[in-house]
Order: C-alpha cells, then structure tokens, then sequence
C-alpha cells in the first residue's frame, strides 16, 4: 500500500514538473541587433507625434524597454560601443578602446578593424561576441551577417566567426566586405551594388536595411529551428545636432520609417512569433565646436603635443635626456616602455612623476594611468575641465570630450517578450547575456553581467 501510494505521489510530482517545460517560450528563429548611431530618448521623444504605427511608437508600446540606459565606461564612441554591445564587457577585455588609436610599432593611427592579412577583420576584438557563441552552440549551423553604412560598425557586430559583414565603401558608395568572411559574402554584395549610396545621406540607412532584408532572404534565415542572428546599424547622425529643429526633426522621422519597413519585412519573412528586436544606441553623440569665449563660459585649449614634449623635458631632467614621450593621440599620451625598462626606472615612479607635472597644466581636471591594454592605449589619460578642448598639431586632431549624459533605451520587442516600462538603470554590457538566455546558449567570454530579464 505505502509502494503504491509512493507510486501514485511521484507520478503527481513528475506530471507537475513537466507543466512548465510545456510552457516554455521556444527560442526565436532570429535575432535582430539592432544598434543607432547617436540615438538619443530626448529626440525620440520630442518628434513622437509625426510617428508612424509601426517603427519606434511599435517598439515604445509593445516592447519591453529600459529607459535609463548607459555604458559602462568612458569615453564611448561607436567602435567600442558597437563591441560593448555584441561582447557583454568594456574595452578593458575586448580591447576595441576606440574607433582608432595609435599603433606602438608604427606610432601611427590604426583603425579598430585594420587587418595586416586581410585588410579588414574583428581579430582586434580579443573576446568572443554573442553571435560568435552562437555559432560555437550550434557547430557552425547558425548564419550570421551584419549590415551598417560603417566599416567598424559591420565588422564588430558581427563578431569573429560570421558569415558575412558589410558596409558602404566611401570612395564609390557601393557595398563592400572582406576577404576574411566566407565568398558567399563576396557573392552576395555583387548582386547588390547596382546603385551607389553614399555614407550619411537620407538613404544611406534605407540602404542598410536593403541589404539587411536581402540577407534574410537569400541566405535562409530564420527558417529553420536553429536560430540566427542579423546585426543592424543605422544613424540617427546629423551634419549639425545644433540644428535639431529641422535637421534632426528630418532625420528621427525618416529613422522612423526604415525601422516600421525593416520590422515588417522580416516579420513577413520570419513570422511575428519567430523573431525577435533588440535596439539601442552607440550612447555618445559627436561634439561640434563650441564658442564658449562668446558667451563667457570657462573654456580654453590644451595643445597636447606641446604638452608631451614639456613632459618629455621634465622627465629627462629627472633620469637623463631621451625620448621618454612616444607621441600623443587624443587624450592620451604614449611613453617608451623599452626605454623606461632599459635604463631600469620605476614605471610607476615615473607615471606618478608624469601625473604631478600634468596636473598643474591649465585645462588638465585629472590625469590617470590607462586602464586598458599597452597594445590599444596610451600610458597616461588626461581628462579635460568641462569646456575645455584638446588639439593636436602633430596629426592636425581636434578633440573635445563632454561628459554630460546622453539618454537612451534598450528595447526588446517580438518573441518572448511583454510590453513593460523598466525605470531601473541598466547598462548595454547586459545585452549580450540577455539574448543568451532568450536563445539558450552561453553568454561571450569575457561577459560577467547578468541578463536584463
């Protein structure tokens, strides 16, 4: 009797453990990442009337959005956000720190994306993204493209082992790739470069999603039951956020229309219940010249390279003449690290040294050792007083960094996901781990946050 009461209660218990497997949320068939160069809450906000049903009014209404949104690090451009978002970590592990920086061999600028092999590849990019953990969870299976007007943008989204990255060429405006990616890539940009769009016009981001949707099309995603994934960049750029009235006016409301198309088309494609949005911005917007001096606000300008070449003074009367400085870039300033060992001077004494004399420059709020990699950053940072700008006469640079914060969303919207307003902080370095869950597999490498939802 006790035998069978015993029976009776584990097939109880074991049909109540099978109600939730039964109600689980199949995966999508694809996922689409998509990243908006400079999006901002406050312009998505103030032109909301002229919306559509069906772009950014669909995303706000059905999704599941995060208003608060920001990175985790600072400064932030589109090359290292685009990693933040596809790596789920900062420059300190992927290494992508900007869109350019100085190469220590050479000492002159590189791109994030420049490839002695191929000319252009990710393998700058030191961890693993969320589509390539897509590709290792399903032995190859997944197809994975990325589409955006920029080089780096494309190539970063779409990590180390996608099918396929493209982006507009700005010489001639046609679509362009590398050799690194598969010749199904090659192939597939061919058929597609009857026209010519030129980077940053009002159909540039139309463009994108041409080929975006070409991709789903042509190259089967989204078909079967292994999922895929489509990074997407656009722009919500303009030549003069100044002009924010007119300019940007034209552009959110044109941005609102490639989104309402790119979400329909791959939903007739797809299927409503199969594919699943992810959107959010670079969190940065490029800073225009400001004449400060006109309206008396504290301003003023450091030339950097004079100032490099004054530390460069300093620390040879404190451990004999040599070129001590490399060179600058930006905001950072590169020292000789074979030097320093060869003459055996403490690094950090001389950093320390180096931090005492640039602090008392005028325009300098603080000067810190770099966080990141030798291989990607300069020894020394210096961070600006508000208002003040940086420039460089050696490489003819402008540079100028604003530290007031620029609001804009996660959203996640189509399978699996309810319509919700999350007033919690939340920042993009999430995003990663978040899809993971949502697609089942492991989040990248070096990715420690946990998922959103």
């Amino acid at each position: 009797m006790n035998r069978y009461l015993s029976t009776i209660i584990l097939l109880s218990v074991l049909g109540n453990l099978q109600l939730p497997a039964q109600s689980l949320q199949p995966a999508p068939r694809l996922v689409v990442n998509i990243a908006v160069d400079q999006l901002r809450t406050d312009y998505i906000e103030h032109f909301s009337p002229l919306y559509g049903e069906n772009g950014l009014r669909k995303l706000l209404l059905q999704g599941t959005v995060y208003e608060a949104a920001s990175y985790p690090f600072a400064p932030v451009d589109r090359a290292s956000a685009i990693a933040s978002i596809a790596t789920g970590t900062t420059p300190h592990y992927n290494n992508i720190v900007a869109t350019q920086w100085v190469d220590r061999n050479t000492l002159r600028p590189v791109l994030s994306t420049d490839d002695e092999e191929y000319g252009t590849s990710p393998q700058k990019m030191a961890t693993s993204t969320i589509s390539d953990e897509l590709k290792i969870s399903t032995k190859g299976a997944a197809i994975v493209y990325s589409v955006a007007q920029e080089k780096d943008a494309a190539v970063l989204s779409a990590g180390h082992a996608a099918d396929g990255a493209f982006w507009l060429n700005d010489k001639n405006g046609t679509w362009t790739t590398s050799p690194y990616y598969p010749k199904s890539a090659q192939n597939l940009v061919k058929s597609h470069n009857h026209t010519s769009t030129k980077r940053g016009s009002q159909n540039a981001n139309d463009a994108v999603a041409d080929l975006s949707v070409a991709c789903i099309n042509e190259m089967g995603m989204g078909r079967d039951l292994t999922t895929d994934m489509l990074s997407v960049t656009l722009s919500a750029k303009g030549s003069d956020p100044n002009m924010w009235q007119t300019e940007m006016e034209q552009i959110y409301v044109k941005l609102d229309n490639t989104i309402a198309s790119l979400i329909k088309r791959i939903e007739d494609r797809v299927g409503k219940d199969k594919v699943m949005f992810v959107l959010t911005s670079t969190g940065y917007v490029d800073e225009q010249q400001i004449d400060y001096q006109r309206f008396r606000i504290p301003t003023g300008t450091i030339y950097i390279n004079r100032t490099a070449s004054l530390l460069n003074m300093y620390l040879g009367a404190i451990y004999g003449q040599a070129k001590y400085v490399e060179t600058c870039y930006h905001n950072q300033i590169y020292l000789d690290r074979k030097l320093i060992e060869q003459r055996h001077i403490s690094y950090t004494d001389l950093i320390t040294r180096s931090r005492e004399l640039l602090v008392q420059t005028a325009g300098v709020r603080n000067v810190t050792p770099s966080p990141y990699s030798p291989a990607v950053s300069g020894d020394l940072i210096i961070e600006t007083a508000p208002g003040w700008q940086i420039i460089n006469e050696d490489f003819r640079e402008y540079y100028f960094s604003r530290a007031a914060f620029i609001p804009f969303p996660i959203i996640f919207y189509g399978s699996g996901v309810k319509a919700q307003r999350v007033t919690t902080p939340a920042t993009v370095d999430r995003i990663a781990p978040t899809i993971a869950k949502a697609i089942r597999i492991r989040a990248p490498n070096a990715c420690s946050s946990a998922p959103l939802q």
